[in-house]
């Protein structure tokens, strides 16, 4: 039991604030995109300057965070839209939370399941769309009604293509795309949109967060704002790279969550159900994979992990990948027999036709990848080759194996199979230049996605 309960108080309640494919390109991780109101709850709040998620596609990342446990063992290997679903939804946070007397509600985005009634909430607020503007006065509403303690999600279609347009001249001619990407007209502007859209995500953010604060809510809930994975720009989303894993992660409230402060050791989505077991005093399901932040919020610990297990079996196409993290290296294995790249999986973007045109698509792959974090953080140079480096390699390679078994990850057994009746590119049917916007959500879409 926590310490809330043990001094009389009331468990807290708990926001579940998140976005589409933001990554950390915001304001408080140091990067020119205005974003005030995320800046001012990192002032007040706990930033993880080296938060990473599961699974860096939409369903599998959210799904992974809400279940506590990676895709293996909750099922979601792909896409929700398309055909796949957790094998459980029971072991979905809310009905942990119930059981602690939480209502809950869910406004706006999910991703994990067609139909939002099967995953558990006691309540799915409607909306004509998941863009911020029309979820925040339905989020603002639910906070003056909500019965406490609640537990509500509150998701925004941005930063996810299509952006909103460039909302100035400045931002056209002067945005600095990602470091990967060359420094062209069409990639700044492309960043210029991108900038655009996380100024909507945080007036939407900022008005939630005003709404907490008019009615009375804000020193009694725990705010999770994250994201569930990189850009959607080439070698970011839908990659195991850091671009592609690393993900935004403040939260403020009760417990610790407070004060500005920021930590600097990794942590993992995974690691956020066991925190709000521990925070609100419940026994952890058998199932969770990560590790309760508190000791580390409290200053009991200095780090939670030494490794970051990612993954990526399916997005818009079939490209089954494992990575071990640790704080020097990163070791990607593929799992595949494809020589080039699946650039289905990047979404369409005027940055990705510029890699096109000048041949992304005829790029070898390689079958390992190894990267020294400190003298290569944008992991560029592929050190697995280099006879200097095997010993760390052959201790990656066998970490990575060894977790892969211990979860009885179905790749050890040959090529994963789709559910049937999933939708599945492949990839050797698509030219690199035809549009493959069906790997994409609906910009419109209501909860169902």
């Amino acid at each position: 039991m926590s310490a809330l309960f043990l001094d009389g108080g009331p468990p807290p309640n708990i926001l579940y604030i998140h976005s589409h494919d933001t990554g950390r390109y915001v304001q408080p991780y140091g990067y020119a995109v205005p974003t005030p109101n995320i800046q001012l709850l990192a002032d007040q709040g706990v930033l993880f300057r080296q938060a990473f998620c599961a699974m860096p596609t939409c369903s599998g990342s959210r799904a992974c965070l809400l279940t506590g446990q990676g895709g293996a063992g909750n099922g979601m290997l792909g896409l929700a839209h398309r055909g796949w679903v957790l094998n459980d939804y029971r072991h979905h946070l809310v009905h942990s939370l119930r059981g602690a007397g939480y209502q809950s509600a869910l406004i706006g985005e999910q991703h994990i399941s067609l139909e939002p009634g099967t995953i558990g909430y006691d309540d799915v607020l409607p909306v004509d769309s998941n863009h911020a503007h029309e979820v925040a006065p339905i989020a603002i509403e639910a906070l003056r009604a909500a019965s406490e303690p609640f537990f509500l999600s509150v998701g925004f279609f941005e930063t996810h293509r299509d952006f909103a347009a460039p909302t100035s001249v400045r931002d056209t001619l002067y945005s600095l795309p990602p470091p990967n990407l060359p420094d062209t007209p069409r990639t700044r502007q492309d960043m210029a949109a991108f900038k655009a859209s996380a100024r909507s995500l945080d007036q939407g953010i900022g008005a939630v967060l005003n709404g907490l604060h008019q009615h009375g809510l804000a020193e009694r809930t725990l705010i999770i704002c994250t994201t569930d994975h990189g850009l959607a720009f080439p070698g970011a989303k839908a990659t195991l790279f850091d671009r592609g894993t690393g993900v935004m992660l403040i939260m403020r409230g009760p417990g610790g969550f407070a004060g500005g402060k920021v930590f600097d050791t990794m942590v993992s989505h995974l690691d956020i159900y066991p925190t709000v077991c521990d925070l609100v005093g419940i026994e952890p399901p058998g199932w969770l994979e990560g590790t309760s932040l508190m000791p580390l919020v409290r200053g009991h610990a200095a780090r939670v992990h030494d490794e970051i297990f990612t993954e990526m079996t399916y997005h818009a196409a079939y490209q089954p990948q494992r990575a071990i993290r640790t704080e020097r290296w990163k070791y990607i294995r593929r799992f595949d027999d494809s020589e080039h790249p699946v650039l289905v999986n990047c979404d369409d973007s005027a940055s990705k036709e510029l890699l096109v045109e000048h041949g992304w698509a005829d790029q070898m792959l390689a079958t390992e990848q190894l990267y020294d974090l400190v003298f290569d953080p944008s992991e560029a140079r592929n050190v697995a080759g280099e006879p200097a480096n095997d010993a760390v390699l052959a201790e990656l390679r066998d970490r990575l194996r060894r977790w892969m078994a211990e979860r009885d990850d179905p790749l050890l057994e040959g090529p994963v199979p789709p559910p049937p009746g999933a939708q599945v590119n492949d990839p050797s049917q698509i030219s690199p230049t035809e549009p493959t916007r069906v790997a994409t959500a609906d910009p419109t879409a209501a909860p169902s996605r």
